[in-house]
This record gives C-alpha cells, sequence and structure tokens, in this order.
C-alpha cells in the first residue's frame, strides 16, 4: 500500500514537472516575441502599398525618425512617416509656464538634418523644417512609435524603375565619450542631440520588387544641422547605432 502511494506521487510530481517545463518554454517564447504598433498612412495615395516593419534595438528610448524615398540619385519624391514632433513643429515639451511643462514650437535643425535637406523647403526662418503654421500633413506623420512597429501606407502615385528608401534616425541627448556635450559648445543644437542621427538606406526596384528589403545604414547626418550632408565614417557612433534592430520592407 505504502509502495503504491509512493509510485502515486512521484507520477504526480513527474506531471507536474513536466507542466511546469512546458509553462516555462511558453513563456519564453511569448518574452521573445515583439508587440508591433500598426500605423496605416496615405490611403488615399494612388501608387503602390509599402509595408515597413522596423524591430526596435536595446537603445531605442525615445527617438525621432523620417522615412522617404529618393530617386538612385538622390533626387527627392515623397515622404512616408516623419515623427510628428518634428513634422508639426510642435513638442509636448515646447514650452515652460509657471513650472510647468506645456505643448509649444519647437525645432531643431540637428534633429533629422538629411530628410529635411533631401525635402528642401525652407521655412521663413530659414530652416530646413517644418512649422506649425506649414505642417507635413497628417498623411505622413504620427506620434513616434513607443517600441516596435510596423507602418503600412501608399505612394502618391505609381512609380517605376529603381528608387532609395531612406530611413533616418536620432535620440536626444544621446551623448559618448565622442560626442561629448561640450564637442560644439556654442552650438545649441547641437547640445540637445549628442551622437549625429544614423541613416539607413536600401535600393527598390518598383516594377520588379524582390521582397522583403532589409535597410543598412550609410552614414549620419550633420552633426550640428547646418547641412544636408552624408557622413560615411560611423567608428564614431556607439548606442545611435543600436537604436534599431532590423528595418524591413516590401512593396506590393
Amino acid at each position: 500500500m505504502r509502495i503504491q502511494r509512493r509510485n502515486n506521487i512521484i507520477c504526480i510530481l513527474k506531471q507536474r514537472a513536466v507542466l511546469c517545463t512546458i509553462l516555462l518554454l511558453i513563456g519564453v517564447r511569448l518574452l521573445g516575441q515583439q508587440s508591433f504598433q500598426q500605423y496605416l498612412l496615405n490611403q488615399a495615395g494612388e501608387g503602390q502599398q509599402l509595408k515597413i516593419t522596423v524591430e526596435k534595438g536595446k537603445e531605442y528610448g525615445h527617438p525621432v525618425i523620417a522615412i522617404w524615398l529618393t530617386t538612385p540619385d538622390g533626387k527627392y519624391l515623397q515622404t512616408l512617416y516623419v515623427s510628428e514632433t518634428v513634422g508639426k513643429g510642435v513638442y509636448p515639451h515646447g514650452k515652460a509656464h509657471e513650472g510647468k511643462w506645456l505643448p509649444g514650437e519647437k525645432r531643431n535643425p540637428a534633429t533629422l538634418p538629411y530628410w529635411a535637406y533631401s525635402r528642401g523647403v525652407i521655412a521663413p526662418d530659414s530652416l530646413y523644417l517644418p512649422t506649425s503654421d506649414y505642417p507635413i500633413l497628417d498623411a505622413y506623420t504620427g506620434a513616434t512609435p513607443a517600441g516596435s512597429f510596423i507602418i503600412q501606407t501608399r505612394l502618391d502615385t505609381v512609380l517605376t524603375g529603381k528608387a532609395t528608401l531612406l530611413f533616418e534616425i536620432n535620440k536626444p541627448f544621446d551623448f559618448n565619450d565622442f560626442w561629448h556635450n561640450t564637442l560644439f559648445p556654442d552650438n545649441q543644437a547641437y547640445k540637445s542631440s549628442g551622437q549625429p542621427s544614423v541613416v539607413y538606406a536600401v535600393t527598390i526596384d518598383m516594377s520588379n520588387p524582390d521582397n522583403p528589403y532589409f535597410l543598412n545604414p550609410i552614414g549620419h547626418g550633420d552633426p550640428a544641422g547646418k547641412s544636408g550632408k552624408l557622413y560615411t565614417d560611423l567608428s564614431t557612433l556607439t548606442s545611435a547605432l543600436k537604436i534599431i534592430s532590423k528595418i524591413k520592407v516590401e512593396i506590393f
């Protein structure tokens, strides 16, 4: 009788151990899966549909982002997405009033300079940035995702041949040993940026897409936002290269 009872207890313990192992494996798998914020943009567009999947890196934080298209030789075609704070020229903490931060106009040329100069629209104050009076349309902008995200959008018109899809990202106050906060002591734009924006790109065939396409870093923007120059030396960047893990594009 005692032997039978002991065998039953052993059997129960083994079953519990198996169940715990299964639950642990399920938990590990779920933790490894990322949830993606979904953005549906420019559905009135008459061109091809694009699906852009962006996986955040371990240094993601609170960046600003621009995604756009050019011809292979660099001629601007259209913006696909830009963070709302840049696209509208208004930041949630744009001005201080009676000890509180309030929404207000704030524009930093060091934020996304490669996109801004590629777009080529000069504001009345001579900056290549949108303003609250002349913002980017809602079809191409939205709040910066809090993590990994998917954008599904349409081109304004049908494109043929090859095009370059570019992705620029910048995280404020992202300093390192090279890009320290006294590197450009007299430049206020740089002081709130640190490591400059990182630019990713891929050439895609709009006529015969070979999905999926993956973007790779090609350089960084002007650290002070004074030009639209692309700097191809990325050796001084550290955490800035870990903001994004993967960028995938599909054309339909």
